[in-house]
């Protein structure tokens, strides 16, 4: 099978030989005459030696995503089940699938070698996200065979991010096999009944790459007042108190998720005056409980993404600073700070600066006793970095 070539300059060959799987339009010479947007296509170096292939789209920054060092290897139907069937079978043996009542990521995109697409599964229904033109058009194809490989009851199509824009496509959203998901699927993670909103909540409807450092959490929290700040729906609130929290307080900006949040926290038997919410912007509700001499022993920190591109990233690391500053005047001595950052453009060494630079003027001395980072089912490529876009510090008080 013969594909359009596509050079790439010769101070570029590097990153593509090294399976970098992305191809940014300013290292493309020449595409040769045929190639269309969501075609494959191989890539070939100065001398035309061929180097890789993978799905082409004039229209994105990413011109070409990359999936194969192997011109033996053919894009064929063959191939990208047999692609599916390795990131489950490869999750299944470190014990990342967590069971029928569990949820976990079976497919991490560029990770698994399958370029913009996301698979997570919640107890029998799978959500599927199609980032990038090429995998879009093979959609019937991955979601037919993920369905046979899981067993699955249905396939729900969460496809409604910002990256399908930088690609040329719509947003989609909703069914595309078996049974429609109901409302909220209740998932068991490791004990903590969880309730989920795969239709219409964050990501693909939870944070499943937060799912380790939330059991992990557990071990720190017994005898704490914890306060959980950007909540969402309560899953580090509901291990808190698994751990054997005294009290824990969750601060959220959105009500419909503290909503939720509540009854994740009865789901598990965790009500009255000791476990209570918060529908408050956080960084005013810090300053508050700053001002009014409020207190805690283990405080959670996991805000959303200040980070989105490059011109944001000095706004975004003064904003990590101010909310970890906060967080730091509200630690009792002895105190534990979970601190998290999930923009990839800020990483983990940038990130410990920003965190010291908090501890600095706040006047608080602070020390590493955790490094945490995203679960095992959303690996990161030696070659891809960027894929590794969680990180987290458990700080210690003194």
């Amino acid at each position: 099978m013969n594909f359009a070539a596509c050079r790439i300059k010769r101070d570029r060959e590097k990153s593509v030989r090294n399976r970098h799987p992305w191809i940014y339009s300013g290292a493309i010479q020449e595409v040769e005459a045929g190639a269309a947007p969501g075609d494959v296509v191989d890539v070939v170096g100065q001398e035309g030696e061929w180097l890789g292939r993978g799905f082409y789209n004039p229209a994105s920054e990413i011109a070409v995503h990359l999936f194969s060092w192997d011109r033996a290897e053919t894009p064929c139907d063959a191939l990208w089940a047999g692609r599916l069937a390795r990131a489950l079978e490869l999750r299944r043996s470190i014990g990342a699938d967590p069971g029928p009542d569990g949820a976990f990521r079976m497919v991490h995109s560029d990770s698994d070698l399958l370029p913009g697409l996301v698979v997570d599964r919640y107890a029998g229904f799978l959500v599927f996200q199609f980032l990038v033109l090429g995998m879009d058009r093979l959609k019937d194809l991955v979601v037919a065979e993920a369905m046979k490989l899981t067993g699955a009851k249905g396939a729900w199509e969460r496809s409604d991010t910002d990256a399908r824009g930088k690609e040329g496509m719509g947003r989609t959203h909703g069914p595309l096999a078996g049974e429609e998901p109901p409302v909220e699927i209740e998932i068991d993670e490791a004990g903590a009944r969880l309730l989920v909103d795969v239709r219409n909540g964050h990501k693909t409807g939870f944070y499943l790459d937060q799912a380790e450092n939330r059991i992990g959490s557990r071990a720190f929290m017994r005898g704490r007042k914890v306060l959980n700040c950007f909540c969402y729906t309560g899953g580090f609130s509901v291990s808190a108190a698994m751990g054997g929290a005294v009290s824990v307080t969750s601060v959220d900006s959105s009500r419909p998720a503290l909503e939720t949040a509540a009854r994740n926290m009865e789901l598990n038997g965790f009500s009255g005056e000791a476990f209570t919410l918060v529908n408050a912007d956080v960084p005013s509700c810090l300053r508050r409980m700053r001002d009014e001499g409020v207190r805690f022993d283990a405080v959670i920190l996991d805000p959303p993404r200040y980070v989105a591109n490059r011109d944001a990233l000095q706004r975004g690391a003064r904003a990590y600073k101010d909310i970890n500053m906060l967080a730091m005047s509200l630690l009792e001595p002895g105190g534990l700070l979970f601190t998290f950052s999930c923009s990839g453009l800020m990483g983990e060494e940038l990130f410990q600066k920003v965190v010291f630079s908090a501890s600095a003027d706040s006047g608080r001395n602070m020390r590493i006793v955790g490094r945490l980072a995203q679960a095992p089912d959303h690996p990161v490529l030696l070659s891809y970095p960027q894929a590794g876009y969680l990180k987290g510090l458990i700080l210690q008080g003194k």
